[in-house]
């Protein structure tokens, strides 16, 4: 994106920018824009967290934000991704945050809209490729990886705690513990402010986790053992249910 760019200042329906982390990118704070905001990670994996959940992106997938939403987002190291603001209105797009699945003919629409010079825009040539790629996105079935979240302080402890190696095995009972609860107190909890009980989120986080660390070259042994997978081929079946591939194939696929 060129510096100093401002896109929500940009009049076009659409505007795509590809960004490099060549080391590593900053958690940007909480902020938000007038455009909707498409962010597809190329390399690496993105996460983004709003008030009420925690979205992550993989590569073949992207996170859509819609207009004026507060949101932070974080990307991996050595990450690489592009931007797309889209102007309220200009597409029926999902009124909520999601994931999107991303086809191969979005993502060279994408790729071919952020190599254009901004004063490109404007030519027929350009607005043809906009409206198709518009009405391509619309048509993009909405993924899973989303984790309910709340600004509850104790859901955000938890969350944070349970992100550290080793601790995602722990069953409701530990955390209850650790967190002054009640074990039933802790259930009435997660349903009060995520609307999952406490298995269903605990086995949502270690999967947006996992992502990350195969993407970084970890084995697969080691993330299920550390997981809290009974054995590794419950890891795997898990994985597999949730994006339909492997770990393998998840981790061959990225790299290639």
């Amino acid at each position: 994106m060129p510096q100093g760019f401002d896109p929500d200042r940009h009049l076009d329906k659409v505007g795509a920018f590809r960004v490099n982390a060549a080391d590593s990118f900053p958690e940007l704070p909480f902020h938000q824009h007038r455009k909707g905001q498409l962010i597809l990670p190329l390399r690496g994996t993105l996460t983004c967290q709003v008030e009420d959940g925690i979205w992550m992106a993989p590569t073949g997938q992207a996170i859509w934000i819609p207009s004026q939403v507060i949101h932070s987002n974080q990307v991996s190291q050595h990450a690489e991704f592009c931007f797309v603001f889209i102007e309220p209105h200009s597409a029926d797009m999902p009124k909520e945050c999601c994931t999107l699945r991303i086809s191969p003919l979005i993502r060279e629409l994408i790729f071919r809209l952020a190599s254009l010079p901004l004063d490109q825009y404007q030519t027929p040539k350009t607005q043809r490729l906009i409206t198709v790629l518009l009405d391509q996105l619309v048509e993009q079935p909405i993924g899973k990886l989303q984790l309910p979240m709340s600004s509850h302080p104790k859901i955000r402890l938890l969350v944070e705690a349970i992100q550290q190696p080793g601790q995602a095995k722990h069953p409701a009972a530990y955390w209850a513990k650790k967190l002054a609860l009640s074990e039933r107190s802790l259930a009435r909890l997660m349903i009060s402010e995520t609307g999952l009980s406490f298995r269903p989120w605990r086995q949502q986080l270690p999967l947006i986790l996992a992502i990350n660390r195969l993407v970084e070259g970890e084995r697969v042994e080691i993330i299920a053992h550390e997981l809290g997978n009974e054995s590794v081929t419950a890891f795997i079946t898990m994985f597999k249910k949730a994006l339909g591939i492997t770990p393998g194939q998840y981790r061959q696929g990225f790299h290639a």
